[in-house]
């Protein structure tokens, strides 16, 4: 209690201590910007916000800004400790009132860009001992209709070109007038004529006035064949072009096959002029991801020829890649899981990738016995294109993959020795932006059990179902995985959404030889089930289904905060010739991005107790929800905070009943009363290309404590109910 006491003081020091004590004298700190609306016409204050000159300091939670709260432990003198501080905070923002009439004229100009014509802008401000707040009130004016649409353009395959693109026009009449809604139509216009070959028309030949003088508004559509910036006396006819000679330079000795470069370009000579296929061959280059430079250079050669050159360079063929998980709970149980990959983007020299990787999992109980060794070695060589169809057939401008893996994991734990060795062969690429695919239609596990202690060879006597989980067995069958994101990058800074759908089907080809196959005398005889086996060891029968849905949505100065959410739905069912689906392929729960108050598999099923003949967490199910949110926030330097609350659990499904035979509990069974919930804090060092976590989460509802006391009572927090997680990398 002392020293919850203590802590508390200590926060409530940190949180008040002066903000204002480093202003010089006289001035004011900018606290706030606030944006009120005035008259019929209301906008989002996010439409103007952006436009104020002055905004007070960044990383606001909830009206306390760490940054700023450090800077002020300095003295302002910026030498010995107090140079540390000034270095990592962030100095206050001192007000300026001619920054106010500025941003009203800026906030004004801004509305006349969207519609709002003769809008007015004033602000006010509050001062309050040494702090000052700004109050915008905006009245955004007129907005006028537009009644009628004048066009004014070039006849000849210009003219004709422009009537057949009329549908894709996106100023109508009846829309409102919006400098920005007719900047945006000539972005859009000029990119699609240039792709019909008109090479040297951009924006700037659009021009448009609108007669707003009387009841009725007319806008005068006009093209040009001079830009805005030249005299009328430059018109000239606007053309169309081809390509001309095609040029591919690279530097000497660079170890890349010239005949593939060709392959991959798109722009051939004769060919009309079209941007997008410029664009098409420098994504098909820049996807290979072997070069770090593409250019494409294009000129006109005269009246209706364009030369082209592309250049690529640079080829950074070999690299490592390193990643680390470690994970703690409250009941001293330890988890370590570094990968490191080795790479190399032009095996063949024709953009082929080797990948060598190198997994382990160690967790252990200080102090014990207990311990648990998963290694790993995964080799995949991936070649860029369909192989067995030419390259000719891929027309777009993302370049489908082919691979082959193999890999090989030893798991050692104190239950018994396992070995698994596995090979796929697949496909996988992108569709457009944002959408990527990978198909594997072949796709084989070979499972080997050894070395089994005496408790659990009891155990797997009396559960069929856990016997069908972990015996030798051979998966072989196909699955595929679609994934759609707004942002791909490793370190989104926007608002996105992603979905992300998996599904696995095993054993059904092989099921078509079932009176080929032997029977497994050992479940004849144990649960009367015939079970056929392939090369002395049982086929698993099974499909299973996953869905992942995020969104995140940015707010606040300069969107610097984020809400994400994050919803995990997955079913598996063993059927035919199978109990169980293989431990490798049913849902768990816990860990550093799955119901982080638990560590991975520690979780479920439902409401059973844990158990206890498993040394090292082993709780796996065939059904799963999760359900998360997390509010992301800035801190100091480049740390960011976090909160966040998760509910989920797995189970299993009720259909491993043998008569005479005892198969799962009932509390593995789905049920609302069995959903796990915690919450909990993040702290992130986002470095932009990389970002390094740690997360501590606190349990909050337990289905495996007893009825009655399944709200864990926070004194429990420290004491067996929590779980302290480091990762690499957003959770979701």
């Amino acid at each position: 209690m002392k020293r919850n006491f203590l802590l508390l003081i200590s926060l409530l020091l940190l949180i008040s201590c002066s903000t204002t004590k480093l202003l010089p004298e006289g001035k004011y700190r900018l606290v706030s910007n606030k944006v009120a609306f005035e008259g019929e016409q209301k906008l989002s204050s996010g439409e103007v916000t952006q436009y104020i000159r002055q905004q007070p300091n960044k990383g606001m939670v909830f009206g306390w800004s760490p940054a700023l709260s450090i800077y002020n432990w300095s003295n302002g003198s910026g030498e010995g400790i107090n140079k540390f501080w000034e270095a990592i905070g962030q100095e206050p923002v001192v007000f300026d009132p001619a920054q106010v009439t500025s941003s009203c004229t800026n906030i004004a100009d801004h509305l006349t860009t969207l519609g709002y014509y003769g809008s007015q802008v004033r602000g006010e401000v509050e001062y309050k001992g040494r702090k000052a707040r700004v109050r915008y009130i905006v009245r955004p004016g007129k907005r006028y209709r537009i009644d009628h649409i004048v066009y004014d353009v070039p006849g000849g395959v210009f003219g004709q070109e422009f009537r057949a693109d009329s549908l894709n026009m996106t100023v109508h009449e009846g829309d409102f007038l919006s400098q920005k809604a007719l900047e945006a139509e000539t972005v859009r216009g000029a990119a699609r004529f240039r792709d019909l070959g008109f090479y040297d028309f951009n924006k700037n030949h659009y021009s448009f006035e609108a007669d707003t003088l009387t009841d009725e508004t007319t806008l005068y559509y006009r093209i040009h064949g001079y830009t805005r910036g030249e005299d009328p006396s430059h018109d000239a006819p606007i053309r169309k072009f081809r390509f001309g000679q095609v040029n591919m330079t690279h530097p000497e000795g660079i170890p890349f096959k010239a005949s593939l470069l060709r392959k991959y370009n798109r722009i051939q000579p004769g060919m009309p002029y079209n941007e997008r296929v410029i664009n098409t061959t420098y994504n098909r280059l820049s996807s290979l991801k072997v070069f770090n430079n593409v250019t494409i250079e294009t000129a006109a050669a005269d009246t209706n020829t364009v030369d082209c050159t592309i250049r690529v360079s640079g080829i950074d063929q070999i690299g490592f890649k390193a990643n680390l998980e470690a994970s703690a709970n409250s009941s001293s149980l330890l988890g370590f899981s570094p990968q490191l990959n080795f790479y190399h983007k032009n095996l063949f020299h024709g953009g082929e990738w080797l990948d060598l990787g190198f997994t382990g999992n160690w967790q252990w109980i200080p102090n014990t016995a207990v311990s648990s060794t998963e290694l790993g070695v995964t080799a995949s060589l991936s070649f860029p294109r369909l192989l067995g169809s030419p390259l000719g057939w891929i027309r777009g401008e993302n370049i489908p993959r082919t691979e082959f893996k193999f890999s090989f994991n030893y798991h050692n734990r104190p239950e018994y020795l396992r070995l698994l060795s596995s090979f796929s062969y697949g496909y996988s690429g992108q569709m457009g932006r944002s959408y990527f695919y990978q198909i594997h239609p072949l796709r084989v596990n070979v499972v080997r059990l050894s070395s089994i202690s005496q408790d659990f060879a009891d155990m797997l006597i009396v559960y069929p179902y856990l016997w069908d989980t972990f015996e030798d067995q051979i998966d072989a069958g196909v699955d595929l995985m679609l994934y759609h994101t707004t942002d791909p990058a490793v370190v989104p800074r926007t608002a996105y959404h992603y979905e992300r759908i998996s599904l696995d089907l095993s054993g059904n080809v092989v099921s078509l030889f079932n009176p080929l196959l032997p029977v497994d005398p050992v479940f004849l005889t144990r649960v009367n089930k015939e079970v056929r086996t392939v090369f002395g060891l049982p086929y698993k029968q099974y499909v299973r289904a996953e869905l992942n849905l995020g969104r995140v949505f940015r707010f606040g100065w300069q969107d610097n905060q984020a809400l994400a959410l994050h919803m995990v739905l997955g079913a598996g069912l063993a059927y035919g010739n199978s109990l169980a689906m293989p431990f490798e392929k049913q849902f768990f729960c816990g860990g550093a991005g799955s119901m982080r108050g638990w560590q991975a598999r520690m979780l479920g099923p439902g409401g059973e107790q844990y158990n206890e003949l498993f040394k090292l967490p082993s709780q796996t199910g065939d059904l799963k929800f999760e359900a998360d949110v997390e509010y992301r926030f800035p801190s100091v330097w480049k740390l960011e905070g976090a909160v966040f609350a998760e509910v989920g659990n797995v189970w299993d499904l009720d259909i491993h009943k043998l008569e005479g035979v005892e198969t799962i509990s009932p509390e593995a069974a789905p049920s609302l009363r069995t959903l796990a919930a915690d919450w909990g804090l993040g702290l992130r060092v986002n470095l932009d290309f990389i970002l390094i976590r740690l997360d501590v989460g606190f349990q909050v509802h337990d289905p495996a404590r007893s009825e009655g006391s399944r709200w864990v009572h926070p004194r429990d927090w420290f004491h067996g109910s929590s779980a302290i997680h480091f990762g690499v990398g957003y959770p979701f």
